[in-house]
């Protein structure tokens, strides 16, 4: 009887390491995904019922973001000129609270995505006296524009979050390291414990 309960519970921990970070990523992607278009979804202020109650239709506020991105990326590559979009940053540039926050998210978003990914050099530093390391990115390597020759710009995101912490380094601590930026973003996000 206890080996059958031995095996049971072995079978449900397997069970349990496979499903839950499955239903884990799935859940989030769930609840981002109903959260934008909950939140983007006008069909209940265009369409309504005979009795007068608004008529919500689930996923049409995905749908509808999918077609603005796509329908903005058409228009930025074939019609948006040089002209026009100097003039678009200068008048962005006058709203001051609007602006921080519109370049600090387009800059973060090219980081990832853009032409000239920022996070795609992971390396390592040496933060201590007593041998401790961390894994970084490195963001700018010439910072003599602000007084700081021979330094660098690192990134150490944290683990389990989006966030993370810009650090200025002297350039002869800092070691690229022999890995992906995507594994490497990995390996930090997690803690360590995924598979590199």
């Amino acid at each position: 009887m206890n080996k059958i309960f031995r095996a049971l519970l072995n079978y449900l921990i397997k069970g349990a390491l496979v499903i839950l970070p499955m239903g884990a990523a799935i859940f989030f992607i769930y609840w981002i995904v109903s959260k934008i278009d909950f939140a983007l979804n006008l069909s209940d202020v265009i369409w309504v019922d005979q009795s007068g109650n608004p008529i919500y239709i689930p996923g049409l506020g995905i749908l509808s973001v999918l077609l603005i991105l796509l329908i903005a990326g058409i228009v930025v590559t074939n019609f948006v000129t040089e002209p026009i979009y100097n003039w678009f940053s200068r008048w962005l540039n006058r709203l001051p609270i609007f602006n921080f926050i519109y370049h600090s998210v387009k800059d973060l978003a090219e980081a990832f995505v853009g032409d000239e990914k920022k996070f795609n050099e992971p390396v390592i530093v040496e933060v201590n006296d007593f041998g401790l390391k961390k894994i970084g990115f490195l963001t700018q390597k010439d910072l003599k524009k602000i007084g700081l020759p021979g330094e660098v710009a690192v990134y150490f995101p944290f683990s389990y979050s989006f966030a993370g912490q810009l650090c200025i380094i002297d350039v002869t601590k800092v070691k690229p390291l022999k890995m992906s930026a995507s594994e490497a973003m990995k390996f930090v996000v997690s803690g360590g414990i995924s598979h590199i």
